[in-house]
Parts: C-alpha cells; sequence; structure tokens
C-alpha cells in the first residue's frame, strides 16, 4: 500500500474514533446506531446520508470495515446490533420470504433478537411485512444491492420492534 493510501485510510480510521466517543454509551441493549448505516467508513464519510454510507461501505470492502468498527467500537454500535445486523445479511433471503408468509423460523429468531415474544412478535411481523412491502413496490428496488436490501431489512423489523414491543 502505497503512502497516499495509508494516509487516507489512517484518516478514516480517525474519523470513525472520532464518531465513536460522540455516541452515547448509557444507551440500552437494542437502542443503539444501525450497523449498516451508522458504522465503518460509510458513517463516518455520510453521517446523514443512509444510502450513501450503506453504499460507500460496501463498495470499500463488501461492509467488513463496518462490522469490524462495530465490533471494536462497542460506542458506536453495541454487541447485540452487530450481531442482529449480520444475522440479517446472511440469512436475507430467508427473511424475505418469511416476511412475505407471515411467518417463520428465521423471522421469529430475528424479532426474538429485538426482544419481541409471543403476540408481540405477531404484531411486530405483520410491521415488518408492511414496511418491506412498501420498500418491495418501490422502482428499482429489484436492483438493489443485497446488502442494501438487509439494511433495510433492518430498519424495518427494527422500527416495528420499537412499535410493537417497547416493554
Amino acid at each position: 500500500m502505497n503512502i497516499r493510501k495509508q494516509m487516507v485510510v489512517g484518516a478514516l480510521v480517525a474519523l470513525c474514533s472520532i464518531g465513536a466517543y460522540a455516541q452515547d454509551a448509557s444507551k440500552a441493549p437494542g437502542a443503539g446506531p444501525n450497523p449498516f448505516v451508522e458504522c465503518g467508513i460509510g458513517a463516518a464519510l455520510f453521517p446523514d446520508t443512509h444510502w450513501a454510507a450503506v453504499t460507500s461501505n460496501v463498495i470499500w470492502d463488501l461492509g467488513t470495515t463496518a462490522v469490524t468498527s462495530a465490533t471494536m467500537s462497542p460506542q458506536t454500535c453495541n454487541g447485540k446490533k452487530v450481531a442482529t445486523a449480520l444475522f440479517i445479511r446472511d440469512s436475507y433471503e430467508q427473511l424475505a420470504e418469511e416476511t412475505a408468509q407471515g411467518q417463520g423460523e428465521h423471522l421469529a429468531t430475528v424479532l426474538g433478537m429485538f426482544d419481541c415474544t409471543g403476540a408481540q412478535q405477531q404484531a411486530a411481523a405483520a410491521l415488518t411485512r408492511q414496511h418491506m412491502g412498501s420498500a418491495v413496490s418501490q422502482p428499482g428496488f429489484g436492483a438493489t444491492p443485497r446488502i442494501e436490501k438487509a439494511a433495510r431489512f433492518y430498519d424495518a423489523v427494527q422500527s416495528a420492534a420499537v412499535q410493537s414491543c417497547a416493554a
């Protein structure tokens, strides 16, 4: 790696570190940032433009730095959020199918990761289905990169959990 690339990488890491210290470490599990949007290089470069943050993370290294920064900087992203994001990333196709059906093992698992149980899961699954139905019906959704679809799913299920599963 040449010196110029090393300087750019160093600057980006520094920016990520600054963001980590600015986060509220007192948040409860499940209440932190979305690792797809608010972690890694993408978040440092585009803190207010979610699609650009996701795209940047994917272009840079397929999102590895975002997950690494999330893991290494708990002030930025807590472990529960990262585990949920990784689960969604790894099982997006099954989650999309089960969400369309309104039930399934993967869907129940991800809702459980957001502390939804019993009847709360049914309500959250219905809201997730509604949110994703709106996303899928948007022009161009089929051509959207898989990682961005997973990020949208994360946002949809998180929103549904906040509305349906709040203690």
